[in-house]
Order: structure tokens, then C-alpha cells, then sequence
């Protein structure tokens, strides 16, 4: 059992790099070939430091507003936040919706 506990707090607090994630240096490659950047904060917080180019959709709005916003699911996207992870649930959410090519900006603006 607390074995068990042990494991899920690693993997919560401590995660390790997903063939999802990518740096900022590649992120900077796939805006240049024209991937789509989302920022998934909060309004107020990507008024404060945006990633020039990207687009503002929360985390919590994703599934409202993506097919609207983004309706070819082939597109390359590229999401991130502050931590990197309500980009992670938001990369989760949009594998879900059927969207072939997205990544996570691994660890977020803070690492950068």
C-alpha cells in the first residue's frame, strides 16, 4: 500500500519526459514551420508572458472550443503553461477529440 502511495506521488510530482513533450528549442522549430502554439493558462496569465504567435484557449475551455478554433485535427499543435501540467491534460483531451499532432512544452515556462 505504501509502496503504491510512493508510486503515485513520484509519478504526480516527479514526471519524466513523454515522447509527447518537447523543448522550447524544438518548440520554436515547429512554430517556424507554421505549428499552431496554445497557451492554455488562464486569460489573465497569457496577457502577462505569451509565447509570440500563440493563442489563448484554458486548459478548462479546451473541449468547448477546439473544433471551432482548430477544425483540421491533422495540424501540428503545440500546447503549453507555466508548469507544463494543464498542458498535459489538455495534450490528453485533444488525443482524446481525435487530434493527430500534439505536443506538450515539457515543464512548462518555468523551465525556460
Amino acid at each position: 500500500m505504501l509502496a503504491e502511495i510512493t508510486y503515485k506521488l513520484k509519478k504526480r510530482f516527479f514526471r519524466h519526459i513523454e515522447n509527447y513533450d518537447i523543448t522550447l528549442e524544438e518548440l520554436k522549430t515547429k512554430q517556424l514551420e507554421g505549428a499552431e502554439i496554445i497557451d492554455v493558462r488562464s486569460t489573465r496569465e497569457h496577457k502577462e508572458n505569451p509565447i509570440q504567435g500563440s493563442i489563448n484557449i484554458p486548459e478548462y475551455e479546451i473541449n468547448e472550443n477546439i473544433t471551432d478554433i482548430l477544425p483540421n485535427k491533422n495540424k501540428v499543435i503545440v500546447l503549453y503553461c507555466s508548469t507544463g501540467f494543464r498542458s498535459e491534460k489538455a495534450y490528453k483531451k485533444l488525443k482524446e477529440l481525435g487530434y493527430q499532432n500534439v505536443y506538450n512544452l515539457y515543464g512548462g515556462l518555468e523551465n525556460y
